[in-house]
């Protein structure tokens, strides 16, 4: 095999038509834009996507909207007024996939059923990312994030034993259900590319599904050993030790010792021998029995010393740990630095927007940076002229409120 140098994304020449709103699927859109696909967002004309209205905004312009939708051109059209719904569907045919996250059945009622659409691009993908899918008595139900969470047994096993579930201060049920919606894209694309006469098909991905496929050992340890897991706050119940520690002074850390390789070296480190030989402690399921003596030891010992000597010591003993970073330790840390997690998106209003790195890497294929994304009918005269329409075309359509 050789490799060469490439700035070419495993997705270069797929177009995909993001029509849905706020995070989760055109998060899904954005992480196949990328890797190289050709995104097209979609907006009513009045520009009322929820997010363009989120925090964070800076003088009145949607920072969260500008990173979340980078790399994308942005057009207008009311697909439920006929003239648009007319529009939209003499686009498809240009279309790889059409990403789209309204409630159950309201692409029904706007006569843009799914052999409709098929009808206009037999091949087309349409992803449909809603809370909880085209079927089943909640398929009509609106669903945001944390209802997501609440739902799949995610946030069940957050917070501390004996209190209340606790919600993380980020829609993490948004961001799983974008990866998996940026999957069933390059699945179908997979797919499609290896059978010219194949035809397309509808993705039912509900966002409380993909966060419960994460969850993989909940069903199987309920029905076989009559378990329900609940939050035990920083530790586990799966293995130990592996918990939250805080130091001296003050800072708190994220350690795992849980494999006996680790376990050995981490009494080695606390100059605690004595654990290894102690019945309670010598495997890692009786770890667990007793986690409470166990990490009570450890988190006292942790507690005597500054973190800058803890720190030190787990590496010499090679024992993964991580202070708890905010957004100032990552931008800081040499290691993301060095990687350039952190890049710069050229943006028209501030020059530039820092934003996430483009993840997965491949090696000798350097993809360019992305722009952030665009205002509201950003690129209506570029997009439209693409399907012969012209100034005066578009001057008629915008007088009637269609783009």
């Amino acid at each position: 095999m050789t490799s060469s140098s490439s700035t070419t994304g495993a997705l270069a020449g797929v177009r995909i038509l993001d029509m849905a709103t706020v995070l989760a699927a055109p998060s899904g859109a954005t992480l196949c834009a990328d890797h190289g696909a050709d995104v097209v967002k979609l907006e009513l004309p009045d520009g009322s996507d929820a997010l363009r209205h989120m925090q964070p905004i800076r003088d009145g312009s949607p920072l969260w909207w500008k990173v979340a939708n980078r790399g994308k051109r942005g057009i207008t059209l009311d697909v439920r007024k006929p003239r648009g719904r007319a529009l939209l569907l003499s686009m498809l045919p240009r279309f790889d996939v059409l990403v789209e996250n309204f409630r159950s059945g309201s692409m029904d009622r706007w006569g843009l059923d799914i052999a409709t659409l098929h009808q206009a691009n037999p091949r087309l993908i349409v992803v449909r990312l809603t809370g909880f899918g085209q079927t089943g008595p909640y398929r009509a139900r609106a669903g945001f994030a944390r209802v997501f969470e609440a739902m799949s047994g995610f946030t069940n096993l957050t917070g501390e034993a004996g209190r209340a579930p606790l919600h993380s201060n980020f829609p993490v049920g948004d961001a799983v259900a974008g990866v998996f919606c940026a999957f069933s894209i390059a699945a179908e694309i997979a797919r499609l590319r290896a059978d010219s006469e194949a035809l397309g098909c509808e993705v039912d991905l509900s966002a409380t599904e993909a966060l419960f496929r994460l969850l993989d050992p909940l069903a199987v340890e309920h029905e076989q050993l009559g378990q329900v897991r609940h939050a035990v706050g920083n530790r586990t119940t799966y293995t130990a030790p592996s918990n939250m520690y805080q130091s001296q002074d003050g800072t708190y850390f994220s350690m795992v010792a849980s494999s006996q390789a680790i376990f050995v070296r981490l009494c080695q480190a606390l100059g605690r021998p004595e654990w290894l030989a102690d019945p309670r402690f010598c495997t890692a399921t009786l770890r667990i029995v007793h986690l409470d003596a166990l990490d009570n030891g450890i988190a006292e010992w942790f507690r005597q010393r500054p973190f800058a000597d803890i720190a030190a010591l787990l590496e010499q003993y090679e024992i993964p740990f991580s202070k708890v970073y905010d957004i100032r330790d990552i931008a800081a840390d040499p290691h993301f630095q060095a990687r350039g997690a952190i890049i710069r998106l050229p943006d028209p209003e501030y020059g530039s927007l820092p934003a996430p790195c483009i993840v997965p890497r491949v090696p000798g294929r350097d993809m360019p940076t992305p722009r952030t994304g665009p205002a509201v009918g950003e690129h209506n005269a570029q997009v439209y002229a693409q399907f012969g329409l012209s100034d005066a075309d578009l001057a008629d359509l915008r007088a009637e409120g269609v783009i």
